[in-house]
C-alpha cells in the first residue's frame, strides 16, 4: 500500500511539474481592435414608384480594400412608350395615328404587310398606302424582314435579265460584223 501511494505521489508531482513548466513556456499575445468596420459599397436605390413610367432602374457597386465604387441608372424603354402612345392615340379616337405609331416597329409593319392590312403611309390607308411604301421603300422601318426579302428579289431579277441583255449586246455585234463583212466584199 505504501508503493502505491509513492507511485501516485511521483506520478502526481510529476504532472504538476510539467503543467507549471508548460505554461511558463508559451506566450499568448493578443491584439483587441474595437470600432474598425470592414469596407463597404452600398448601391443607391433606384426607385421608379410611378407604374405609368417606362423605365427600370437598376443599380450596383463593387468594393475592394482600397476602393469602394457604386452607381445607379434608369433605362427607358422604347418599346413599352411605344405602347403607350398607340394607346392614348386610340383613346383620343385616332385609330389610324395609333396604328402608324405602332407601325414605327419593323415587326409590327411586316406583320400588318403580311396579313394584308398595310400600314398607314401619309395619311392614306389600304391600297392607296401599300403603293406609297413600294413607291418609297426607304420610309419602311429599319429592320423590315418582307422589304429585305423584296429587294432580295428585285437583286436577283436584274442580275438575271443582265445576262440576256449582255447576249442581244453579243448578236447585235456579230450582226454588225457580219454585215460589214459582206460590204466588204
Amino acid at each position: 500500500m505504501k508503493l502505491l501511494l509513492i507511485i501516485l505521489f511521483v506520478f502526481g508531482a510529476t504532472a504538476t511539474y510539467v503543467d507549471l513548466h508548460a505554461a511558463d513556456s508559451n506566450t499568448v499575445s493578443s491584439t483587441v481592435v474595437t470600432n474598425n468596420t470592414p469596407p463597404t459599397a452600398n448601391s443607391p436605390s433606384v426607385v421608379v414608384n410611378n407604374s405609368d413610367v417606362c423605365t427600370s432602374g437598376y443599380s450596383g457597386s463593387i468594393q475592394t480594400q482600397v476602393l469602394g465604387i457604386s452607381s445607379g441608372v434608369t433605362i427607358k424603354d422604347t418599346n413599352c412608350e411605344m405602347i403607350k402612345l398607340a394607346r392614348s392615340l386610340f383613346g383620343m379616337n385616332m385609330r389610324v395615328a395609333a396604328v402608324a405609331t405602332l407601325c414605327a416597329d419593323p415587326r409590327i409593319f411586316d406583320a400588318m404587310w403580311m396579313s394584308a392590312s398595310f400600314c398607314p403611309y401619309m395619311g392614306s390607308i389600304g391600297e392607296d398606302a401599300k403603293q406609297g411604301w413600294l413607291d418609297n421603300p426607304h420610309m419602311v422601318p429599319q429592320g423590315s424582314q418582307v422589304f429585305t426579302a423584296m429587294a432580295k428579289t428585285e437583286e436577283q431579277k436584274i442580275k438575271e435579265e443582265k445576262p440576256k441583255e449582255e447576249r442581244h449586246n453579243d448578236i447585235k455585234k456579230y450582226i454588225i460584223g457580219g454585215v460589214t463583212l459582206l460590204l466588204l466584199l
